[in-house]
């Protein structure tokens, strides 16, 4: 298991990853006309997160990798939000929200952790 990127051992990354499945699932049931609206921008969000954890981590320069982080905080935040708006619309009910939610606060929880973890290696830098 030594050939494996960085980002792959990290649990941020691997939480980011599990979620898009779970938010896919989720926007698999929005209406057809929605697929080039509001389900693409899910989507896009949604990538985001994981892609730029991935991103981040290998990038070379702390400050870099800070600045990846908060772009994938960031994604996960307007994911959430077009999520909110998913269920106002009735595409989604707020049960299935409510039983996704606790992965979005984990997936924050490790991506700010992560984020401190990499402030302080800038810190220490200097």
């Amino acid at each position: 298991m030594d050939d494996i990127y960085a980002f792959e051992k990290l649990d941020a990354w691997i939480q980011a990853k599990e979620l898009a499945k779970l938010v896919y699932k989720l926007v698999a049931k929005f209406p057809n006309y929605e697929q080039f609206a509001l389900c693409s921008q899910v989507r896009r969000a949604m990538i985001s997160v994981p892609s730029n954890i991935a991103e981040g981590v290998g990038r070379m320069s702390y400050k870099e990798k800070i600045h990846f982080l908060e772009i994938a905080y960031g994604s996960l935040m307007e994911t959430y939000c077009q999520l909110q708006i998913a269920v106002e619309v009735g595409y989604i009910t707020n049960n299935e929200l409510e039983n996704i939610k606790p992965s979005f606060f984990t997936t924050s929880r490790l991506i700010s952790g992560l984020r401190r973890s990499f402030e302080n290696s800038l810190n220490n830098e200097v």
